[in-house]
């Protein structure tokens, strides 16, 4: 037994590809894994923003405001924790996969048998195969019985293909990765490593070196902030000296007010953002690998999906039937028996007949359920599933049929000959001839004893369902009296009995899943690689192409390969395309500006999916060298889960413009008060601890809690942000420019007020500047009473009490330099608060 695939035989799962993966090829997780913890550390800590916040710790530190020095250490503490937790755990989860056992080849050396690990197959070796095995290393055939070969994690081929002894090039040869699913061979190795068609594609998976656009933007804020934090520190400190204020104490104004300029908890709001939108994609069925990948979802401009088992089901279903008489629709999907046979017309359809055959003339089995999972699983070639499948829905039992009509002699499916045939013994003693193949093996004066009218017509038929993109099959059968020698011998003067029309269906979600990408401004383009006519038959199906559209909105690998197609950009659909073109398109959609998202399963994915800017592996049916190389991995392999994510992902991006906002709309607030506030004859209206305290009730717990708001009403009607768009574009500076505008004005207006009545203008500009901040935070909700996020609504509640508490308990009185105001005097924060609330209202806040 050659690394078995168990009893499904139905591609790689679990280690198995991962593993072979590692074997012919360098395998860039692996080593990933391998990154020292001081290393994540670092990388964590060189973040800008990071940096910015360390640099604010060792000025606290500086000037003796060690409480301040340790609230903004624990932001970075946790922030640098959360990052390499979430790294490790999503690293380990692929490490404990990668433990498990590798798999072990049969090879025949020096005549002998030898069981061996896959690794250690060369180049020389006869490897033995058998149904259900998966082969361990690229080789030539030099025995095959009756071999049909899954390559679909490989080419994206949906179909088995034939491979036989001495055929032409693709015939005769096995690739590493593909799986037996019938018959069985012995075999030359002629290439392990990174010579094979596995390590070519190993070898193409290299690490994506380019951050994700959100921390490029954050990383341009940061480098932003972190200069206007420097020019302020000397801009208020220089202005202070100009008015004859201590050097000292204008240098620990200074440094609050730098402080207070940057929104420290940003990179806390960041992470909570995103763990949450992690947490909510989980609860969706989609795991996050990487967490800045959440953001970048929401990001995605171009959705790049497979076929195979991403808009389809991934198992070929009988759809049309077509007899000499009339034509059918079958119903359903997959392998299970809900379904029926609907005739197009009132005649006699002739269908009972032509699927009797199909279920005789066939050598797979179906499995009923189990486990309460309610799916039908089959055993064989999934052509010959789907014709069992076709039957019970017409009634027929496969299993009765059987038994009542034995089989006593086989002429085998060949690539040569194109047809299968078997010969069945009736109750009285005679025979019955099945034969089933392709229509141009079949259609044949030599095979049917029909009229040339017939022929021609079925002909027709055959051509154009396989136009519609379906694999056709054509069936025929005659009695016979006695067994012939050899049974080949039967197949001739045969009646036509139909054809068979069959497909991999769309999913039920696909069309609303793609029409839900156009909706919110996702170009949905299809890559595969199947048959140009079946990738087009399907792109009509689902939505992507008009039935109408030019034959230059499908493009082919060869069309790549050759130059017909000068911008890869331009076509909606690719077929017969192979890794490395995969790559190809993925590229010349990044190099275009777009931010890119690549869905697939396969192996033959696994570069596009490393190279796109979001890589969406399937869950259930993909193989394990997929799942390593994306970002997401959806457990149901539904892509309708991926516009849930993008979803998410918009939320994460919203919350956090949102917060910057508020965040540097309260910075600059403090700052336009510091600076306008002694024109005005206020010598110092904030002191440091006061500065520090606003910008901990604000930029602290309130802040923070704004990364969990929910999604806005319309975030899937709108088009992506654009890739170029800064993170504090679309209006966003205008806006924290008025709303600063409006707090500094409010609060001078009531200090200078209180000032007038002789009343503690400090205290009361200090409270005013709070309120209005916390007044900003509510206004800046996008569902204002929704119950979806609590936290937020409490967090302002308990920033309001304690900076109540400052003004009112003793031991923060001395520690900020506050008096006690009287009920009238709380007048001006309350209105400071609803003006803050009621600027925020306005339309065109920039989230």
């Amino acid at each position: 037994m050659t690394v078995s695939a168990g009893p499904r035989a139905r591609g790689l799962t679990d280690t198995e590809a991962a593993r072979l993966l590692a074997e012919h090829g360098r395998n860039e997780v692996a080593a990933d894994r391998r990154v020292p913890l001081r290393a994540r550390v670092a990388a964590q800590l060189r973040d800008p923003l990071i940096t910015v916040l360390i640099a604010a710790v060792a000025l606290t530190v500086a000037i003796g405001d060690h409480p301040d020095a340790v609230v903004i250490a624990l932001v970075i503490v946790v922030n640098t924790t959360v990052g390499v937790v979430q790294e490790v755990r999503a690293e380990s989860a692929v490490a404990a996969l990668s433990r498990l056992s590798a798999p072990a080849a049969r090879v025949v050396r020096d005549g002998e048998p030898h069981k061996v690990p896959s690794a250690e197959v060369v180049p020389g070796d006869v490897v033995a195969l058998g149904e259900g095995d998966i082969v361990p290393a690229d080789a030539r055939l030099l025995e095959a019985a009756a071999l049909l070969v899954d390559e679909s994690m490989l080419t994206g081929e949906s179909l088995p293909v034939a491979k036989e002894a001495g055929g032409a090039t693709g015939e005769g040869t096995l690739r590493a990765g593909t799986v037996v699913l019938r018959g069985r061979a012995l075999a030359l190795v002629t290439a392990t490593g990174a010579d094979s068609a596995l390590g070519r594609i190993a070898a193409l998976l290299r690490p994506r070196p380019e951050p994700t656009p959100l921390q490029r933007r954050l990383a341009g804020l940061g480098r932003v902030l972190a200069a206007v934090a420097v020019g302020l520190c000397v801009l208020v400190f220089v202005f202070g000296l100009v008015r004859h204020q201590p050097p000292g104490e204008m240098g620990v104004t200074a440094i609050s007010l730098a402080v207070a300029a940057v929104p420290e908890s940003l990179p806390a709001v960041v992470t909570l953002a995103l763990a949450l939108g992690a947490r909510r994609m989980a609860a969706r069925r989609a795991v996050v690998r990487r967490l800045p990948a959440v953001e970048t979802l929401g990001s995605v401009t171009v959705l790049a999906t497979d076929k195979t088992g991403t808009l389809t089901e991934g198992r070929m279903v009988v759809e049309r039937l077509w007899t000499p008489q009339s034509t059918a629709t079958v119903t359903g999907t997959g392998y299970g028996p809900a379904g029926e046979v609907v005739p197009d017309g009132p005649e006699e359809d002739g269908t009972t007949a032509l699927l009797t055959a199909a279920a005789l003339c066939n050598d797979a089995t179906l499995r009923p359920p189990r486990d309460d999972d309610g799916e039908w699983r089959a055993l064989g070639d999934p052509t010959e599933a789907a014709l069992l499948t076709a039957a019970g829905k017409a009634g027929l039992d496969h299993e009765r049929l059987r038994t009542a009509l034995p089989r006593v002699a086989e002429t085998p499916f060949d690539s040569t000959r194109k047809r299968m045939s078997t010969l069945h013994r009736r109750p009285d003693g005679t025979l019955v001839v099945c034969l089933k193949g392709a229509p141009e093996a079949v259609l044949d004066p030599a095979v049917l004893a029909e009229p040339p009218a017939l022929l021609e017509r079925a002909r027709r038929a055959a051509a154009r369902l396989a136009a519609e993109g379906y694999r056709v099959l054509a069936v025929a059968e005659r009695g016979a009296d006695h067994l012939p020698d050899p049974p080949e011998a039967a197949e001739h003067a045969l009646r036509l009995l139909g054809l068979v029309a069959m497909a991999d269906p769309p999913k039920p979600s696909a069309a609303a899943t793609l029409a839900a990408c156009r909706s919110a401004g996702i170009l949905p383009v299809l890559i595969t690689g199947d048959h140009p006519a079946t990738a087009r038959a399907l792109a009509v199906r689902v939505g992507l192409l008009d039935a109408a559209a030019g034959p230059e909105a499908v493009a082919t690998g060869r069309d790549l390969l050759t130059g017909a197609v000068a911008d890869p950009t331009r076509p909606r659909v690719f077929a017969r395309t192979d890794p490395r073109q995969k790559l190809d398109i993925v590229q010349a959609w990044r190099a275009r500006g777009a931010v890119t998202a690549m869905t697939g399963d396969g192996v033959n994915d696994g570069p596009a999916l490393r190279q796109a800017d979001i890589g969406v592996a399937m869950g259930r049916r993909g193989t394990e060298v997929a799942r390593q190389a994306a970002d997401l991995v959806l457990a149901d392999d539904e892509l309708a889960t991926v516009v849930g994510a993008v979803e998410e992902g918009r939320r994460v991006y919203d919350n956090i413009r949102r917060f910057l906002v508020f965040g540097l709309a309260g910075g600059a607030a403090e700052i336009l008060v510091m600076l306008a506030g002694p024109l005005f004859g206020l010598a110092l209206p904030l002191r440091a601890g006061q500065i520090l305290w606003i910008n901990l009730l604000t930029h602290g717990l309130t802040g923070v809690a704004m990364g969990a708001e929910p999604a806005s009403p319309g975030a899937m009607s709108r088009p992506p942000r654009p890739p170029d768009q800064h993170i504090l574009g679309s209006g966003l500076w205008q806006r924290v420019l008025l709303l600063a505008a409006v707090l500094a004005a409010a609060s001078l207006g009531a200090a200078l007020r209180a000032r007038e009545d002789d009343r503690p203008w400090q205290t009361v500009l200090f409270l005013t500047l709070l309120a209005g901040q916390l007044g900003t935070v509510l206004g800046l909700r996008d569902r204002l009473l929704t119950p979806a996020n609590p936290f937020l609504p409490l967090a302002v509640l308990a920033s309001a009490a304690l900076a109540v508490a400052a003004l009112y308990l003793p031991f923060l009185r001395d520690l900020l330099d506050t008096v006690p105001l009287t009920w009238s005097d709380l007048v001006a924060p309350v209105l400071a608060a609803v003006v803050g609330f009621a600027i925020a209202r306005l339309p065109g806040h920039g989230t």
